[in-house]
């Protein structure tokens, strides 16, 4: 599936507003099809626009212990299982550090953003700041906050995290 150049959600990606409680949630089929679209898949370990070293449907973590090299390559169905279990400790974040109940949109989004921006930087946003004032749409705007990555020393604009952030805002507000 194409990224949408302006940022707008797919009508595949149209979820039905039900309200969860605080049971453990899971990322939605159609969130992880909305974040492989935004991912994209690579079998070959590149450098990303901040010079991370990527694989998969955008995996970092295996360059720092040891499990993946420069060189590195894998199918798309082990990229698939590795996306999964990436899945696993983001959704367990937003568990732990949201305190209001949240729609699967919402989560779906949620998820997407913390995959790109990490926990550490979830835990810091005003994503997470204004969802748990209860200002929705306080955290909606937030998303279109994170557009930056640090290229050459120097916090900049990246067109494509523009574009996921209005994604990920329109999602996480339920349009469709």
């Amino acid at each position: 599936m194409e990224t949408p150049a302006d940022g707008a959600i797919p009508a595949a990606f149209s979820f039905p507003a039900v309200r969860l409680g605080r049971e453990r949630m899971k990322t939605s089929a159609a969130g992880i099809a909305f974040l492989k679209m935004w991912e994209g898949f690579s079998p070959r370990a590149y450098q990303d626009v901040a010079g991370v070293w990527t694989i998969g449907y955008g995996h970092t973590e295996g360059f720092r212990t040891g499990r993946f090299a420069e060189g590195s390559s894998l199918s798309e169905s082990a990229g698939e299982a590795l996306l999964r279990e990436d899945l696993a400790p983001r959704e367990a974040a937003i568990g732990a550090l949201v305190a209001v109940s949240l729609n699967q949109n919402e989560f779906d989004a949620l998820v997407s953003f913390v995959f790109n921006v990490g926990v550490s930087g979830f835990r810091r946003s005003s994503v997470r700041r204004r969802l748990n004032e209860g200002a929705r749409i306080g955290a909606g705007d937030a998303f279109l906050l994170w557009n930056k990555a640090r290229i050459g020393g120097r916090l900049r604009e990246v067109r494509g995290l523009t574009r996921r952030r209005h994604a990920e805002r329109a999602l996480f507000l339920g349009a469709s």
